[in-house]
């Protein structure tokens, strides 16, 4: 099988590290606007099926002409620019997979479903973490009930040595971050969509060995499970985790404008507060130290009529011997694995599906495993 990857960033070199060293794949390219950084990462990443090549992600045409030589491609570009590569991956009838994050974006591609599914191809949005494996894990919890009440999932991206007064370092891009602080909530209530706002619902928890935490609301990270299970789930959110105090102090930049992208007047040039922003929170939180990634999914509901409770919980740390961080790892190995299970043939469904209903979760899980990722599971 051959896979191409269109993006060589932080997430993108994960992807070509993960697949360049799958069973039966003959040849992964990486591809970037910077030619120069594409042949680096490949050179520091992949392996001697790897090949680079320069690729603007906006241009439909070139793009669709590149993927007519491969079987899957993987998008780790930012989700602007995934609906116009799902309609290049169609034209070129290559099956296609992103890290999305964000739900108006998911939606442009979920109406492409009869071109995709004409074309033969299957389309999964929303591949990463959270989005992205939790989706599957949510599945492979729900079929052990009868009934299930109640879903919460709790996400976070920490470092493990926390610098105050954020007590947060960059390991994702800025504008993903500001985007899930900043987009409407999708959460199930009485088994109904509704919409609440992003950093509200504070509320405290502990890991074993971390200590004290907190989560909150934020956009994106229930995907497309409240369409899923709807009527079918009484009640399911998402929330992100942090530090103690992070949300407070957050939300009060984003309540001031920092994350407005209407422009304001400084010096007689119109600026953008989100870009400033953005280059702030790169500069000044990119510290390189050491991460970890928290995952908690709590359910609750019925089975064989009695009341039963089931947590999955996973605690990831950066990998020291390949230096792929936490994140790199929990983003880009789902979704280089959901490409793989594509093309390998263990998905059989066309068209742009959800992940939830179109990838086996043992079998996911399992590949997760064999990637050190390992969960823990806690049933009462």
């Amino acid at each position: 099988m051959k896979i191409a990857v269109i993006g060589s960033g932080l997430m993108g070199r994960a992807v070509a590290y993960d697949l360049s060293r799958a069973e039966n794949v003959e040849k992964v390219g990486l591809y970037d606007f910077d030619l120069d950084l594409a042949e680096e990462i490949a050179r520091k990443y992949g392996n001697n099926i790897t090949v680079a090549g320069r690729i603007d992600a906006g241009n439909e045409d070139e793009v669709a002409e590149v993927l007519k030589d491969y079987d899957a491609c993987v998008s780790a570009v930012t989700y602007r620019f995934n609906p116009g590569l799902t309609r290049a991956a169609i034209d070129s009838k290559t099956h296609f997979f992103d890290l999305g994050g964000n739900n108006d974006v998911v939606a442009s591609q979920f109406a492409m479903n009869d071109k995709a599914a004409e074309a033969g191809i299957t389309v999964i949005p929303d591949c990463g973490l959270a989005p992205g494996m939790v989706s599957i894990l949510a599945a492979a919890g729900i079929s052990e009930f009868d009934k299930v009440n109640s879903l919460k999932i709790r996400v976070g991206g920490l470092p493990q040595n926390p610098r105050p007064p954020l007590n947060y370092q960059m390991v994702f891009s800025s504008e993903g971050l500001i985007n899930e602080y900043w987009e409407p909530v999708v959460i199930l209530k009485n088994g109904e969509k509704k919409i609440v706002n992003p950093m509200t619902g504070l509320e405290e928890l502990e890991f074993d060995g971390i200590g004290s935490l907190e989560a909150f609301y934020t956009s994106g990270g229930t995907s497309t499970l409240p369409d899923t299970y709807k009527g079918v789930v009484d009640f399911l959110d998402y929330k992100t985790i942090r530090y103690p105090g992070h949300c407070r102090l957050f939300k009060a930049m984003l309540e001031i404008g920092l994350g407005s992208r209407s422009e304001v007047r400084v010096n007689n040039v119109n600026v953008e507060p989100r870009k400033v922003f953005k280059k702030v929170l790169e500069k000044n939180l990119s510290f390189n130290d050491p991460d970890m990634v928290l995952v908690r999914l709590i359910f609750e509901g019925k089975k064989d009529g009695q009341d039963k409770n089931i947590v999955y919980e996973i605690v990831d740390r950066q990998d020291t011997r390949t230096g792929l961080t936490s994140m790199m790892r929990t983003t880009a190995f789902p979704v280089a694995i959901i490409a793989w299970m594509a093309c390998n043939g263990n998905i059989a469904h066309k068209g742009v599906v959800p992940q939830e209903t179109a990838v086996e979760p043992q079998f996911f899980i399992n590949q997760l495993k064999k990637r050190n990722i390992i969960m823990k599971i806690t049933e009462r």
